[in-house]
This record gives structure tokens, sequence and C-alpha cells, in this order.
């Protein structure tokens, strides 16, 4: 159990990183093309047989949720939704030619938006197209993001009989009052319902997404949540922080500021919450997310073999990862691609046969350094010193002087312990992980780091 002191966690409580990539994607830039994604894609197709992870970016939503921070598109015109299919299907057979045919997808997700937007028979349609085009893994993770309003027992038959074997759904909180203020209904009862279709089709794993910080949420209403999620026992919950971001997002506008709950009731509410999920046996596996002891990702964080990418935390460590759909990021050893972000630029392009990047980033030396050092503190709370200077050559003290005599300050309060060899974090600093990241952060140490970034809590 993390012993949780509020003042400590307020003292640390700044903006910065998420760390699902480093370079974090403001780095990315217009100047990386397609070409360079091409020659990217040749280079580590030669002779190489190992699996893939492939993503699908599917943005359309019925409506508004006020909350949100993804890429969304909302619509009811099905047409149009057809017409996105057909081009991400386009998008497929692009680059299927370029892949090696000994490569198979072991993990395939599909995220939004809301994919289940489509209808059973677009998913079975889209699903089929990937399988036919593709090899998966025996066992490969598929996992599918849904929302239950809307959601019909077809929409996860046809999921179930496409392959998908995994369900990540958004909760955010059961309080009515609450739902009303970000224009997401979502009775509790419809929740229970699509959960016993989920369990009654027998998909391996049920991830549940909550969300704090949310207008009119009390310590004691988000309790009450919590306590229902317990009841229905998900393997996995995330629990996100709400960042209220309308200058980046104008719908965020939409929320009154004025019911917000304070930065005070916020930290109460995410003590609360972690005391209560991990005393119902949950593993608080870093920053938001939290496992059956059992599940996948519990198991992968206690052996040191947690990944972390574009959707989080990940058990299929170092694959290649190729997406496809409007702003989709694909990540390979040495580079990030970002693909358009609206749906004329997106279909341009592939109407003159490109690949539809619109940016993205190649890796310098000090880029994979930094990288790897980050993503383990991210994943394993350690850092093995020895091996880095090994792996990379270099003198890490020397390297990372500037980092080191900022963590001095994290040691004195006892979130890290620093020796010749290794540097753990420990106690309340795995809350605070995203604080200790960025002090390895080269864009932060040098001050060219412009972008706007979230508070860590």
């Amino acid at each position: 159990m993390l012993d949780i002191n509020l003042e400590l966690i307020k003292k640390y409580d700044r903006p910065g990183p998420r760390y699902t990539s480093y370079p974090t994607a403001p780095h990315f830039a217009e100047t990386f093309t397609h070409e360079d994604y091409l020659k990217e894609i040749h280079l580590t197709n030669l002779n190489n047989s190992t699996p893939i992870s492939v993503y699908f970016h599917l943005p359309y939503c019925d409506t508004l949720c006020y909350f949100c921070g993804c890429n969304m598109i909302i619509t009811r015109n099905r047409s149009r939704v057809q017409e996105y299919i057909d081009y991400i299907k386009k998008e497929v057979l692009l680059f299927k030619d370029l892949i090696n045919p000994d490569r198979k997808i072991s993990q395939l997700h599909w995220g939004g938006g809301t994919p289940t937007h489509l209808s059973p028979t677009e998913i079975a349609d889209l699903a089929g197209f990937i399988a036919k085009n593709f090899e998966f893994t025996p066992g490969s993770e598929n996992s599918c993001e849904i929302d239950p309003r809307g959601l019909t027992k077809e929409h996860l038959e046809a999921l179930k009989n496409s392959g998908f074997n995994r369900i990540s759904m958004g909760v955010q909180d059961f309080d009515d009052k609450v739902q009303v203020a970000v224009n997401r209904v979502q009775p509790e009862s419809m929740t229970v319902q699509v959960i016993s279709w989920i369990r009654e089709l027998k998909f391996n794993s049920i991830n549940l997404d909550l969300m704090y910080g949310l207008p009119h949420q009390t310590k004691a209403s988000f309790e009450r949540t919590l306590d229902k999620v317990i009841e229905i026992s998900p393997d996995r919950i995330a629990v996100f922080n709400y960042a209220h971001l309308p200058w980046m997002k104008k719908h965020m506008g939409l929320i009154n500021e004025a019911d917000i709950p304070s930065p005070e009731i916020k930290l109460d509410i995410l003590k609360m919450t972690i005391e209560k999920l991990v005393g119902a046996g949950y593993v608080f596996i870093g920053m938001d997310h939290f496992a059956k002891p059992d599940d996948e990702l519990s198991i992968a964080f206690n052996e040191k073999k947690l990944y972390r990418n574009f959707q989080g935390y990940s058990t299929n460590s170092g694959l290649d990862m190729y997406s496809f759909g409007i702003t989709s990021i694909s990540q390979l050893e040495n580079i990030y691609a970002q693909n358009f972000k609206n749906e004329k630029e997106y279909f341009e392009a592939l109407n003159q046969g490109k690949l539809p990047v619109a940016k993205g980033y190649s890796l310098t030396a000090d880029d994979h350094l930094r990288r790897y050092v980050i993503m383990k503190l991210m994943c394993d709370f350690e850092l093995d010193i020895d091996s880095i200077e090994k792996k990379f050559n270099i003198n890490f003290k020397s390297y990372f002087n500037w980092g080191l005599e900022n963590l001095k300050m994290f040691a004195d309060d006892g979130l890290v312990t620093v020796t010749d060899n290794k540097i753990s974090v420990v106690n309340l600093g795995q809350l605070l992980i995203r604080n200790i990241a960025l002090n390895f952060d080269g864009y932060i140490e040098n001050n060219q780091d412009k972008a706007k970034y979230s508070k860590t809590l």
C-alpha cells in the first residue's frame, strides 16, 4: 500500500508529459514525410519475421462527451462511416504489400472515437477484411473499446465472432449528476447489462475506464462509484485524471469550471481511489492503471516485461506498431509516423496511392537512450545503471548530471533511492512517476519543450 501524503503530492503536482512516446508527439514535424516512413518500413522488414502490433482508429461517435480528449468526430451519417471504412481498407492494401508476409499480428486494438459506432455488419466486414489480409499469431491479443450507449448484444457477438477477446469500456462515474454535467448519461443498469453479455460471450478480459476531477464529483460520490465497480469486478481498471483544457479541446468549454472539484478535493479522491482499489486486491501498475494479480498486466509488471506505447501500458514489448486511420501514430524502432488528422487530407493521400502520413519523427542516438531510460522508469520503477552504461556505452552520472541533481529533492522526500548502480522509485514516488521521468527528458533539460501538458495528478 502506498503511503499517500497529500502535502507531498501538492508539492510535485505540475504539468508534464504522459510519455506514451519519447520524444512526445508535440515534437513531430511535417518535414517527416511518407517517403521517410516507406524507407523505414522497408528497412525494418528485411529478413524480419517478428510479430507486429496494429491499431485502427475509428473516430466516430453518436454524441459528444464534454470531457473527451480523444480525436473524435460526432456524426450519425452512416454513409460517412462507410466511406471511412472503405478508405481504411485502401490504407491496409497499400501497407500490406510493404510488410514481410511472414510477420503476423500478435496484438490488435480498435480505438476511437467509438469503434462500436460501427454496426455489427460493419464490424464483421472490417474485421474480416483485416483477417483476410494478415495472419494472426495463436493467442493474439485482440481488443476493442466499446460504448454501452446504443450497444446491442449483436455488436458484441460480431466482435467475438471476429476474434476479439478483450473489451475496454468507459464508465467515468455512475453518479447521475456528474453524467448529466458531462453529457454522458449511462445508467448503471446499462453498464451491468453489457458486462453480463461480455461474460456470457466469454471474452478473456474486461477493462473499465473511470475519471476523477469531473464536475460535481466528491470523495463520497466517487467512492460509491468505486464500490459498484469493485462489485462488477473487472480484470483491469484505469482511473484517469480529467484535464480541463478548453484552449485545446473547445468542447471542454461546455463544462462549467465552477462545478469542477478543487485540486484539494481531486487529491482526496485520488488518495481514496488508490487505497480502495489496492485494498480490494488490485495491483497498482503505475500512474492510473490497476489490474487483478493474475492479470497479464500484473504478471508483466512483476516480471519487468511491461511496455508503454500510445495505447498506454502493454504486455507486448518492443513490437513494431502500425496504425491505420486519421490521427493514428505508428511506432517503429527508429521513427514515429502520424496520419493526417482530418478525413479530407487522409482520403486525398490514399487516392494518390500514398501512405497518409502528415508528420513524424526520426530518433537520434540521444533519443534512443532517453526513451529507454524513461520507459524503464515508467514501467519498472527502477533503472539498472550498469546495464544502461553497457548498452549505450555512456557514463550515466556524467550524461544525466542535470537529472540526477534534480532527483536529490525527490530522494530527500523519500520518493526515490539512488545508489551507484541503481535508481529505484519507491513509495509515493510511483504515483509521481511522470514528475520523476521528466528529469531524463532532453527537451525539458534544454528548454526546448514548449508544449502545454496536463498536470501530472
